[in-house]
């Protein structure tokens, strides 16, 4: 039975959400990222893209190409929830699901020509998404996910396209060679150098040549170039680890500084469990020092989501871990083992008060953001220290400090 496969990406995801948030940003040019000069952009509005903004681009550059454009640091909590709400959707609608990326998506709708027209059912699909979402959204259709993943590509900005089987080779050749997924910028280069930019000339070659200039993913670029692709649908499945990192502007000594940075991650990441109905059992710390080599420590732990119990030992880990007199560049956190369910009482350590406390905390954080409700320990180097460094909460309600962001 030939293959039906659909490939669905959100338009500049990040900076489409901050437009359904602020409308005003419609039409303008907007670049999300790092907003220090060491940061990266990670995403960039069509007008920002028009001036020679693209993601990964350090923010310095992206600020000398574009000086008027809106710089907004974004917040991964909303792009995580307003992904979320296209995932239920396309769950929904979809046999089979592969949520490639939190703003890209792959479903095999092989057999559905029986009962719908697939491509028809494919745009009221769209449309659905875009009507109940506010998010633009493009599509590709053909056999296999390659030639589903370029057709996507092709359509944008917020636009479908099919192609018929027996047409991906004619569709694909007059591409650059760029265009095709494993394709990356090295590889590209070594193309050029060999007078190739286009598919149609990689479709003319012998695979063994391919092979012989590029090893093993010589025949897996030739594959795709010819519109071969056999790989199947991965059914969706729930991430396993939630993640935060902080680059800094200036590389630090400073212990405040670290052990504040290290605070404020574990407690968002924390309420990021809680309101995902998530639980953790592994908890990672992660330390860059400025001359880039890269150290972490992990411990496992019994489950939870509670603020109390993760932060102190998120601190016991960047204590044991940061063992050398250097500056330091990047520091992360990274809880992980993550499965459903909801954060119990522990009888031999809490109290309904804790949790009612922490109740309250994700309701104002629900209603007026993430970071509406923070630790006194969290809102600068200055702040006072709640606690001993060991467990800075000493098993108690920390002292916190609610504000609502104008």
């Amino acid at each position: 039975m030939q293959r039906t496969i659909i490939h669905f990406d959100l338009d500049t995801f990040f900076v489409s959400c901050e437009r359904r948030l602020d409308s005003s940003l419609i039409g303008k040019p907007v670049i999300v990222g790092g907003t220090g000069d060491r940061g990266v952009v990670s995403a960039s509005s069509y007008e920002a893209r028009s001036y020679g903004v693209h993601s990964a681009m350090p923010m310095k550059l992206a600020r000398q190409l574009c000086p008027n454009a809106i710089y907004i640091r974004g917040n991964a909590g909303t792009y995580s929830k307003m992904s979320k709400e296209v995932t239920q959707i396309l769950q929904e609608e979809l046999p089979i699901l592969e949520k490639a990326s939190v703003d890209e998506f792959y479903g095999d709708l092989t057999g559905m020509d029986k009962f719908f027209g697939c491509f028809k059912y494919s745009k009221e699909l769209r449309q659905r998404i875009m009507r109940e979402t506010g998010l633009p959204i493009s599509f590709g259709m053909s056999p296999n996910k390659t030639v589903s993943k370029v057709a996507t590509g092709e359509a944008k900005p917020n636009n479908e396209m099919k192609i018929e089987a027996g047409q991906e080779k004619l569709f694909l050749a007059p591409l650059s060679i760029k265009k095709i997924p494993s394709v990356g910028q090295k590889t590209f280069v070594k193309f050029c150098n060999l007078g190739i930019r286009n598919v149609h000339l990689v479709q003319k070659m012998p695979v063994e040549m391919m092979e012989s200039v590029f090893g093993k993913n010589g025949r897996t670029i030739w594959q795709r170039c010819n519109g071969i692709d056999t790989s199947p649908i991965i059914q969706y499945h729930e991430r396993k680890s939630i993640s935060s990192e902080r680059t800094y502007g200036q590389d630090t000594t400073d212990i405040v500084k670290l052990k504040t940075t290290i605070t404020a991650m574990a407690e968002n990441l924390s309420f990021q469990l809680r309101r995902g109905n998530k639980l953790t059992s592994i908890v990672t710390v992660k330390i860059r020092y400025s001359d880039f080599q890269t150290y972490s420590k992990q411990m496992r732990i019994p489950y939870t989501a509670a603020d109390h119990i993760l932060i102190p030992k998120t601190l016991e880990l960047f204590n044991k871990l940061h063992n050398r007199r250097m500056l330091i560049r990047l520091v992360g956190v990274r809880f992980g083992g993550l499965t459903e369910g909801h954060y119990q009482i522990d009888l031999f350590e809490n109290t309904q008060k804790t949790v009612n406390l922490y109740k309250a905390m994700d309701i104002l954080r629900s209603r007026y953001g993430d970071h509406s409700v923070r630790r006194a320990n969290t809102l600068g180097e200055g702040a006072r220290t709640i606690g001993n460094q060991g467990n800075p909460f000493n098993g108690e309600p920390p002292i916190l400090l609610a504000h609502r962001h104008q």
